[in-house]
């Protein structure tokens, strides 16, 4: 199997087209990131990540997401491969990337990005043997500081436990809504900050929690992934208690370890 027999069609944005606009184009397509064009050149690529930290920063407190530009939040490393590359080397270099550009000279043919590839695979095993050790949010911790675990520790996602049990969920999206729903009221750099310092991470989080099983198949995780579009999954042992995440990406890292 090549990449051709996998790769999709990109979401592309300009790179002078605004942050708010890439992140409603992100939500029409249920997407976490762009292909950043150029005057119709490949730019880079803009990510939920990125627009998070950018909203984020003191540097451009005081402007509205409105008037940020893409470029601003843009990731210029892109990885550029040939349709006929393998699958299997595929999944290798998505280890070091988010996403696989697919080229013929300079012509953008399609990406693949790790869903593309859990989609075109079978798995065994379960949930236990992908997991990854749980970051995990407090209800009444502060948004700030959430928004600072994840980029540090190069997460999308964080489970909110209250007590031992699991009670939300906390995206890199969820963030960066919420930023940007702060920096359009245009207040002032200090109202923004004092009003974006005091957010709790119950006042943004997701309630509706889908989770999974230590003993889950596998496959079941994928597919719940993949029909229901989330980045990951919280782990939960038979005592209800949080004991790992599965993302997409860890289940590329699975992959690549038991090929």
């Amino acid at each position: 199997m090549q990449v051709k027999d996998i790769m999709t069609e990109p979401v592309t944005i300009d790179k002078s087209e605004r942050i708010g606009h890439a992140l409603d184009l992100m939500e029409k397509n249920g997407m976490r990131r762009l292909l950043v064009t150029n005057k119709d050149k490949m730019g880079g690529i803009i990510t939920t990540r990125q627009i998070a930290r950018v909203l984020g920063t003191r540097k451009s407190l005081g402007m509205p997401a409105s008037s940020l530009h893409v470029a601003a939040a843009t990731l210029d490393a892109v990885i550029k491969v040939l349709p006929d590359m393998s699958v299997d080397d595929a999944m290798v270099l998505l280890q070091k990337t988010s996403v696989l550009v697919a080229v013929d000279s300079d012509k953008i043919l399609g990406w693949v990005r790790p869903r593309d590839i859990l989609a075109a695979v079978n798995l065994s095993g379960q949930a236990s043997d992908a997991m990854r050790f749980p970051l995990t949010a407090n209800p009444n911790d502060r948004l700030v500081h959430a928004r600072r675990m994840m980029l540090d520790r190069n997460v999308g996602r964080l489970p909110v436990v209250e007590a031992g049990r699991l009670v939300g969920i906390i995206t890199e999206r969820d963030v960066a809504k919420s930023l940007r729903a702060f920096r359009d009221l245009n207040n002032t750099a200090s109202k923004q900050y004092a009003r974006i310092y005091n957010l709790l991470v119950s006042d943004v989080m997701t309630h509706d929690v889908l989770y999974v099983y230590t003993d889950t198949p596998l496959e079941e995780v994928k597919k719940i992934i993949l029909t229901e579009n989330r980045g990951g999954l919280p782990v939960l042992n038979r005592k209800e208690e949080v004991v790992g995440m599965i993302t997409r990406r860890s289940l590329l890292d699975y992959l690549v370890r038991t090929r």
